[in-house]
């Protein structure tokens, strides 16, 4: 009767263990499947994030002419005849800008455009290390929303300018914005998204984001600078950041949860800057951008010069380029879905069709025959910024500690490189050497760094460091957080495992999970 009633007790012990895991496994699922909705709605506030950054990059290409031409009272309907106030349409609004300096020659005024566009680039090139090392020790979600906060104070800015400096200052706050905005957003990606292939779907989304902001402001602003008034452009894009922002603070609040308490801090970006095979990544992202950067400020004159291009040409020059641009993100994350060994590959050969389509630009006659060539150098920009942005993630999981923020600064870093020689150098060396030279040395300059690239061939075979962060979540999870963590990386090896190492190893999965059931900890609310 005795050993009767034991094993009953006993079976009911086990019902009692197997009710409690499976109570603990819907809570894991429910948190989990909360985790995967909050990552997608992050990656859209992300994605805007950049779209709205690269669309104040570009919007202002249409604009800033009319703009300091009406400061200094030179030309066309802006004159300082104009009646003032109101909010009128086009010219009117023009008129409203009072010229506060005489009159200047073309070259200054061309100087002044040059210095205003490079300044973003510049002050981010400065900002980026500080901003790395900060969205390293705080999170992503504080720098990216102070990030939106000064993009917002730009853009108002903008709107109500009335002089050049504030045009100035304006354009480098948009810098100290996008430093904070742009690696944030970016390495937030990188963390929500740690598994390939969605890691390299989610950033290819923003690449794509950047891509359509950067093509789509330029007849963005002019439309509706043209018939709504200076001020309104800006003010659109004012609102939608201000909307953003809001959306970033209810999904998650910068400080509201403890989610960042057990993450370690990353590696200082002076030591990630002289990793070799990071150098090698932000040397080809710098390289790749230059022939987009370069050209920006200098195809137009090229093009009336040497074909009479009329305006419209000239305005729709870039517009063709950004669906050879998806196709080439699209066919990038397919590819190194199927082939993740070859990244670096398919890094190489964007650069070999840069380097091919930036040589055969000078040999164009017309407006058809350029769009080509201009097609082929933002495909094979997506292709390396598709294929070598998720292998810096990559490189900082298996040889540093999988924190994301320096590491992505060092990219912005060489994006801004690019973009900052660009609107003053290029138009130094077409002058002195000629359009056809410069687009023959930045050919050049890609074709001959494709194959450093093969530096990274054996990168996929590399095994991951035991980081603090492993370290910490190997202590047992203290929370939804790090088990919802633990599960992610386990989740395909669990559906692998076989039957009889489950029966054999199943009473002490029961006993863990039977002790995070009484575990509770302030991470537990931020999916619950």
């Amino acid at each position: 009767m005795s050993e009767a009633g034991g094993a009953g007790r006993a079976r009911a012990a086990v019902e009692r263990l197997s009710e409690a895991v499976g109570e603990r496994r819907r809570r894991l699922g429910t948190a989990m499947g909360e985790a995967r909705r909050q990552r997608r709605l992050l990656l859209m506030v992300v994605c805007v994030a950049l779209l709205l950054d690269n669309m104040l990059y570009m919007v202002i290409v249409p604009i800033i002419p009319d703009y300091i031409a009406a400061m200094r009272g030179g030309g066309g309907t802006a004159g300082p005849s104009a009646p003032a106030g109101g909010n009128g349409s086009g010219g009117g609004n023009r008129s409203l800008l009072p010229a506060r300096y005489p009159p200047a020659t073309g070259t200054n005024e061309d100087v002044q455009i040059g210095v205003l566009f490079a300044s973003k680039a510049m002050l981010q090139l400065l900002v980026n290390p500080l901003s790395g090392t900060l969205i390293d020790r705080v999170g992503y979600e504080a720098p990216l929303l102070a990030g939106l906060a000064v993009l917002f104070l730009s853009t108002a800015t903008f709107a109500f300018a009335e002089n050049y400096a504030t045009l100035f200052a304006a354009r480098s706050l948009q810098g100290l914005g996008s430093a904070f905005a742009d690696t944030a957003g970016i390495a937030l990606i990188a963390d929500r998204y740690a598994e390939e292939p969605a890691r390299s779907r989610a950033l290819g989304t923003a690449l794509a984001c950047i891509s359509f902001g950067s093509l789509a402001a330029p007849p963005f602003g002019g439309v509706l600078y043209e018939f709504a008034g200076k001020r309104v452009p800006f003010l659109v894009l004012a609102c939608v950041c201000l909307l953003d922002g809001l959306m970033l603070l209810v999904l998650a609040p910068p400080g509201g949860t403890g989610a960042r308490a057990n993450m370690p801090v990353g590696t200082p970006i002076h030591r990630l800057m002289i990793d070799p095979y990071i150098a090698v990544v932000a040397g080809a992202l710098a390289t790749c951008n230059i022939p987009l950067a370069f050209l920006e400020p200098t195809i137009a004159n090229w093009m009336k010069d040497s074909m009479g291009a009329s305006e419209w040409e000239v305005g729709l020059t870039w517009l063709p380029a950004f669906f050879p641009h998806v196709l080439g993100v699209y066919v990038t994350v397919q590819l190194a879905a199927a082939y993740p060994h070859l990244q670096w590959f398919y890094g190489a050969l964007g650069m070999a069709i840069i380097g091919a389509s930036s040589c055969l630009v000078p040999a164009c006659r017309n407006f058809g025959q350029v769009i080509i060539p201009l097609c082929g150098i933002c495909f094979g920009i997506a292709l390396v910024d598709t294929a070598l942005l998720p292998t810096l993630a990559f490189l900082v999981d298996v040889r540093h500690v999988s924190v994301y923020g320096s590491v992505y600064a060092i990219a912005d870093i060489s994006y801004c490189v690019a973009y900052a020689l660009g609107p003053i150098v290029a138009g130094q060396i077409v002058h002195t050497m000629g359009f056809a030279q410069l687009n023959l040395g930045m050919g050049l300059a890609n074709v001959l760094y494709a194959p450093v690239l093969l530096l990274l061939k054996n990168v996929c075979q590399m095994k991951p460091s035991h980081s603090e962060r492993n370290i910490l979540l190997e202590e047992g999870p203290k929370g939804l957080y790090d088990t919802i963590k633990m599960e992610e990386r386990k989740g395909m090896g669990k559906s692998l495992q076989p039957a009889g190492e489950m029966d054999e190893n199943g009473m002490g999965s029961y006993h863990r999970d039977l002790k995070g059931v009484s575990e509770e900890d302030s991470s537990d609310y931020e999916y619950s």
